[in-house]
């Protein structure tokens, strides 16, 4: 999916899943009929160090749930989409063909339109999120706006940290989703991000989900962590 950053803000407002609004928000319903829910994109079957696994894999209780600063996030962050296209992932394809449903060129193609994104690299700093494409920068200043509680098909859940912009260019989302399998503050390993103008038309979104891991890993060691999981 090559585009400019304006028009992959755009893309990120399809898709379909059925949203309960968190405690901060008012209650709302509405049915999603597509499969994505995270769970393909780590094996599951074998142990991983992110603490309770039942809520790594989107079984929890609300009261589980804590609000999160943009301090979790805070780091220098890499898109995975580079090394799928030059081919450093294809071991962690092959990977999942040997465990999922899927042969390895299959999971390619679904990881291409999952982690397709022009936005290289991501910089937090503070309440500061800058992206990246081609080396130029965008930068937005942002502040917490709650969370989203998302129930899926499959019947898991998952958590999106939501942040709005307070300032900065005028080109920078209006507002950012974070998702990354945790539901209480902790120091994130690697999170997949939303952005757009609309609030609820990011919470729909769940074919595209550009995901990030530290810049400073190499992309063997990011392979290694995505196997590891």
């Amino acid at each position: 999916m090559q585009q400019t950053f304006a028009r992959c803000v755009a893309a990120v407002a399809t898709g379909a899943l059925l949203v309960l609004s968190a405690p901060a928000f008012a209650q709302s319903d509405s049915t999603h009929d597509h499969d994505h829910d995270h769970s393909e994109e780590h094996d599951h079957s074998e142990k991983h160090d992110h603490g309770d696994d039942k809520v790594y894999n989107g079984y929890f209780e609300d009261d589980q749930i804590e609000d999160r600063t943009l301090s979790d996030w805070e780091g220098d962050w890499q898109s995975v989409y580079p090394l799928l296209q030059d081919g450093t992932l294809d071991p962690v394809m092959a990977h999942k063909a040997e465990h999922g449903d899927k042969t390895a060129a299959e999971y390619t193609d679904y990881y291409q339109t999952g982690y397709a994104t022009e936005v290289d690299r991501i910089l937090i700093e503070g309440d500061s999120v800058t992206f990246f494409e081609n080396g130029t920068p965008l930068q937005g200043r942002y502040a917490n706006d709650g969370y989203e509680v998302l129930t899926y098909k499959a019947g898991n859940r998952g958590v999106r940290y939501i942040f709005e912009k307070s300032g900065g260019d005028a080109g920078a989302p209006a507002f950012i989703q974070f998702s990354d399998h945790a539901i209480a503050p902790q120091d994130a390993g690697h999170f997949h991000l939303y952005w757009g103008d609309d609030r609820a038309k990011l919470l729909e979104e769940v074919t595209n989900w550009p995901t990030y891991y530290p810049a400073e890993l190499s992309g063997e060691d990011v392979a290694e962590e995505m196997m590891a999981h």
